[in-house]
This record gives C-alpha cells, structure tokens and sequence, in this order.
C-alpha cells in the first residue's frame, strides 16, 4: 500500500470515530498525558485505564500515546528529567542520568532503560515522573481543547453531508 493510500486511510477511520467530541478529546489528552509519561511500556495500558475509569474514548486515549515514539524518546526522557529535576532543586549533573541518556541515545531495548531508571535512584525517578506530570499536563490540557474543536467539526461535518444526501435523495 503506498503512502498517500495509507494516509487516506487513517484519516478516513480516524473521521469516523464514533463517540461524542468531549468523549473522544478527553480520551486522546489522556493518552497524550500519559504518552508523556517516562513509563514506555506501560503508557497505552495507563491510557486505557484512565479512559475506562472516566467513560471516554478507549481508542482515542491509546492513539494519543503514539506522541512518544522511539525517534522522540531522548528528547521526551531529557524534558522530563530536567523539568523534574528544578522542580525538586537536584543537581542537572549526574552520572545516572548521563548513562540513561547514553541507553536511550544508543537505542538500547525499553527494559535496559528501565533498569537503568529503577537502578538509579528514588531521586531519579522523582525527577523523571515529576517532570513527566509536569509535561503531560501542559501538553494535555490544551490538547483537549483542540481536539475537542476537531471532533466538534467533524461531527458537524458529518451531520451537513448526512443532510445534504438526504436533501438530493427528496429531490430526485
């Protein structure tokens, strides 16, 4: 399948998500918070459980984790540290996190990293998690609001062409 297909595709299906637009803007700044999160494996679960708990869109809160992927994972593990790290007044220099960083930047597997973080330090993780929160909130919350624009239009959207149909079929 060539590209311009697939993009079609994907627009298409992500057109026709069915649920009201609060329902479905929630659920993706869910994934999006989470997707910020320095928990790789587990954020699309984290998405899901939130999404359930809340009554929102469970396939929307995992598409937005997809706004951490491997080609962003430094950049998202060195924002969480060093947000989380002035939050809680630690040092910017340590060599946990310069190894951590070193295993993300090389592409090590997703349980070597974690190792790494669980290895380092209760103050480590802080500043990852803390930082992660802090970034997944302002990232989020705006997020929602977008979304629920877009979702609002593409209902609209699909109630003036379901209308429009109707309209060509009485006239005919």
């Amino acid at each position: 399948m060539n590209l311009k297909r697939q993009i079609r595709y994907y627009c298409l299906r992500f057109t026709r998500l069915r649920g009201e637009p609060r329902e479905l803007a929630l659920g993706i700044a869910f994934g999006i918070f989470t997707g910020m999160m320095p928990i790789m494996p587990f954020q699309t679960a984290l998405a899901v459980a939130l999404a359930l708990f809340f009554r929102v869109s469970k396939i929307t809160a995992a598409l937005g984790t997809w706004i951490s992927n491997p080609l962003n994972w430094y950049f998202l593990y060195y924002s969480n540290y060093k947000i989380g790290a002035l939050i809680l007044n630690l040092s910017e220099k340590n060599r946990d996190f310069s190894s951590i960083m070193a295993s993300i930047g090389r592409g090590d597997e997703v349980i070597v990293i974690i190792g790494k973080i669980a290895g380092a330090g209760s103050a480590i993780i802080a500043a990852f998690l803390i930082g992660g929160i802090f970034l997944g909130s302002v990232s989020a919350i705006p997020s929602y609001f977008i979304f629920l624009r877009l979702f609002s239009f593409i209902r609209d959207w699909r109630e003036r062409r379901r209308e429009r149909r109707r309209w060509l079929k009485r006239n005919q």
